[in-house]
């Protein structure tokens, strides 16, 4: 079965549920360069058009995506939007793969689309899903963690991926939505935004500093390098795998023990 993502995070989630029964590829993964702004290809068009499955983020967040399978129509293909799934639409936070409970219900639906299109092999998907969520055991297991030690501890983000996961940690994101809002649509965030949030930092109300280091501005350099200078400790998260061929989990599981080694530093 052929299956293209547009996005690597959620390739890595397709290659491990479909095991060796799936050729998966991903179209987003460059570690270096800005998911938001990227630019279709014909080689991306003819992937799709060969594939069987195509797994989308969705809610506006791949929309070059929904224009290349909408120029290549194929009577025979599946394609899953995560965003539609998950009853978002453009305009929501398109950030679902850091919400752990959005994951759990993407990788559901992989596994019933995987079904649908081999049904002779639908025992061995149903193997992979289990296998799978065992394997997230480990992201799941320091996603309580946090949230049992760390529950209503107040951080900053430069911008809008870490909401769902800081909702799920229990953490409490002081930055306002109108600067994380700005940075993510790669505008200048408001001037009393922007006010707001190095008043935060100044004056010590955030213990940790979240930043999309795929999407750094002038305007998130100098937050983190005033949090440098006042001592609170910054953690990196990125929109696509890093380093690339790790799995989904291993990435998240990275980032979750860096944040958890930031908040302890500042107990």
């Amino acid at each position: 079965m052929n299956v293209v993502a547009a996005e690597n995070f959620w390739g890595s989630i397709a290659a491990e549920l479909g095991g060796t029964q799936v050729n998966v590829q991903s179209v987003v993964s460059d570690p270096n360069a800005d998911p938001h702004e990227y630019e279709s290809s014909a080689a991306d068009a003819r992937e799709f058009a060969d594939a069987n499955l195509v797994v989308l983020n969705g809610a506006g967040y791949d929309d070059w995506a929904h224009k290349l399978l909408d120029a290549n129509p194929t009577g025979g293909r599946v394609t899953l939007d995560v965003g539609t799934v998950l009853g978002k639409k453009a305009g929501d936070n398109p950030h679902f793969w850091y919400d752990p409970r959005s994951v759990v219900v993407a990788a559901d639906h992989i596994t019933a689309a995987y079904k649908s299109i081999d049904s002779k092999d639908a025992a061995y998907f149903d193997q992979m899903r289990s296998a799978f969520t065992a394997m997230l055991q480990p992201y799941q297991d320091e996603v309580g963690s946090i949230k049992q030690k760390y529950s209503g501890v107040a951080i900053g983000s430069t911008e809008g991926v870490f909401v769902y996961m800081a909702a799920a940690l229990g953490l409490r994101l002081t930055t306002p939505p109108a600067f994380m809002n700005a940075v993510s649509q790669g505008i200048d965030p408001p001037a009393s935004a922007v006010v707001q949030v190095q008043d935060q930092v100044s004056s010590g109300q955030i213990r940790a500093l979240v930043y999309n280091s795929q999407t750094a501005t002038a305007v998130t350099t100098n937050v983190r390098a005033l949090a440098a200078s006042r001592h609170i400790p910054t953690v990196a998260v990125t929109e696509t795998l890093q380093p690339q061929g790790a799995t989904f989990q291993d990435w998240q599981l990275k980032q979750l023990r860096d944040l958890e080694a930031a908040l302890s530093a500042t107990s």
